[in-house]
């Protein structure tokens, strides 16, 4: 029997999901290590105190989209220099969730991660959740060309090399603001509204087509046969 998709996503061939605090939830709290090492990273290198660090590393991510944007532009930093260091974390945190891995093995077409970090460590990510197997691309942070999220230019570099057709193409994200663009080219997009840091910052109603809390509540609570009946 041919399965069908509830109307609102019968079209969607690709479904497209950002990485940190939303593959996992942000009560894993996985990314207070990543901002540990951002701000070790700020203060050698500008030799300040943890609060500077503190501040220019937050100043940056608010006004470049990635604290390392900011530092590339203002202090000329090499970025393999900085995802190296800042992604050299354990992953003890995060577990196999098997409601997660359900959920997305249930969907059509091909699931990809569009990720304003590193593929390594996407794929470090995806291997500890236990669903790096489902996925069928990594768009990062080298492929954009260390053009961050919410950039335009970095979503038609994506487009490009993930090969997706937006138009057909679902994006989910904890960040308000970078479902603009993808709503621009005319992705269906879901805002994960899981209370991950500035998640609401930018946050436009016209450019959400659904509103979520969790992941794994969102897949199972698609229609059978996409979510649990």
């Amino acid at each position: 029997m041919r399965r069908i998709m509830p109307p609102a996503l019968d079209h969607i061939d690709s479904w497209i999901f950002d990485l940190d605090n939303t593959l996992y939830a942000p009560s894993a709290k996985l990314f207070d290590l990543i901002d540990a090492r951002m701000g070790a990273f700020i203060m050698r290198l500008l030799n300040v105190d943890a609060v500077e660090a503190r501040r220019v590393q937050k100043r940056y991510f608010h006004d470049h989209g990635t604290t390392m944007a900011g530092l590339m532009r203002h202090h000329g930093v090499h970025p393999e220099d900085f995802l190296v260091d800042v992604h050299d974390i354990a992953l003890d945190r995060l577990t196999v969730d098997t409601r997660l891995r359900a959920g997305l093995g249930r969907l059509p077409g091909r699931k990809l991660v569009f990720t304003n970090a590193d593929a390594d460590y996407a794929a470090r990510v995806l291997e500890a959740r236990g669903i790096a197997d489902l996925f069928d691309g990594i768009c990062d942070i080298r492929v954009t060309r260390y053009t961050p999220k919410p950039d335009a230019a970095a979503y038609e570099m994506m487009v490009a090399h993930l090969g997706v057709d937006p138009a057909k193409s679902l994006f989910v994200e904890d960040m308000a603001r970078n479902l603009t663009p993808a709503k621009a080219l005319g992705m269906t997009t879901v805002w994960l509204d899981n209370g991950s840091e500035s998640g609401h910052r930018g946050h436009l109603p016209d450019h959400v087509d659904f509103h979520a809390i969790d992941i794994a509540d969102w897949l199972d609570s698609l229609p059978s046969p996409w979510g649990i009946s």
